[in-house]
């Protein structure tokens, strides 16, 4: 496979992840907004904060509120991580693979963009914010239903692989420090009620609050449900299971050698330094290191097969 074709497939997983979890980030916080009790309040800035954004974002706005960090996330031309930028980058890389992808994948695709570039400025207001977002949710899965039922599993596939499970442990560190920031910010106000509510929507906006309660048989709390987020190795969006694919990824590639020793010096390091009875003073920490070492893992594997692109 050309290395240039390799780095695309990967960047249309990566993509297509990408705007699916910003979807899902933007719903937790407008759930927990319904949600929270009366004089508890949260800054929409976190999120702009969690995505390493806060230059881009300080530049073209001044007030810091919700409807500017929701245009800024899902709308805005500017910021290259938007949904609607995002959704632009996924389109352009599979027009270029559309001789290794399923036929249909260009026209979902092109779907999803469309609406997006419709339909975006109407999830600004909270009105319409949840059904735009669950479309795009929902879109996206459905794109990777394609993908997952229909393309060969051939080198392909793997850089496909990769690149999903790359950007989902990203995202999951990412949702689950929104929710540690949410508690952190809550003026000390950090009760049993407070805590099941918030960790109860950062599963939910996983599709993990069924699978959660299943495998623990306990009830939602903080220091739980980020271990089980982190070590589970059974569901497909927890940390482990995401660097577990990765690995078998990559072992079905050449030039496997240096990514693989990375991918398992990561996969010891998350579980060996974690500590999730100190989620308000160590664990912001803890998965900012994470998210640090993911983008050392991209920087790997963009070394080792892209570097003739």
């Amino acid at each position: 496979m050309l290395s240039r074709v390799a780095e695309r497939l990967y960047w249309v997983a990566r993509y297509l992840e990408r705007v699916e979890n910003t979807a899902r980030l933007l719903g937790v916080y407008t759930n927990l907004l319904l949600d929270l009790p009366r004089g508890v309040d949260i800054s929409w800035y976190n999120l702009v904060i969690l995505n390493r954004a806060t230059e881009a974002f300080d530049e073209r706005y001044k007030l810091r509120d919700e409807r500017n960090v929701i245009k800024f996330m899902l709308a805005d031309d500017s910021n290259p991580n938007s949904v609607l930028q995002c959704m632009r980058s996924l389109r352009e890389n599979v027009r270029t693979t559309r001789d290794v992808v399923p036929a249909d994948t260009w026209e979902l695709v092109n779907e999803l963009h469309m609406y997006i570039r419709d339909h975006s400025h109407h999830a600004i207001s909270r009105g319409q914010r949840h059904e735009v977002l669950q479309h795009i949710i929902h879109a996206c899965l459905q794109i990777n239903g394609l993908l997952n039922g229909a393309m060969t599993r051939d080198a392909g596939w793997e850089f496909l692989v990769l690149g999903r499970n790359l950007e989902r442990a990203d995202m999951t560190t990412r949702i689950l420090d929104a929710g540690a920031s949410v508690l952190q910010e809550s003026s000390g106000d950090t009760g049993a009620d407070l805590s099941q509510l918030v960790w109860g929507h950062v599963l939910r906006s996983l599709n993990a609050y069924l699978p959660y309660r299943r495998s623990l048989r306990i009830a939602v709390n903080g220091s739980d449900v980020a271990r089980y987020l982190i070590e589970d190795p059974s569901f497909p969006r927890t940390f482990i299971y995401c660097l577990e694919h990765m690995i078998e990824a990559v072992e079905r590639l050449p030039k496997n050698r240096s990514v693989l020793r990375e991918l398992r010096r990561l996969k010891r390091a998350a579980t060996e330094n974690a500590d999730y009875e100190q989620l308000a003073e160590q664990f912001p920490d803890y998965v900012n290191t994470l998210q640090l070492d993911i983008a050392g893992m991209h920087r790997s594997v963009a070394d080792t097969w892209f570097a003739l692109s």
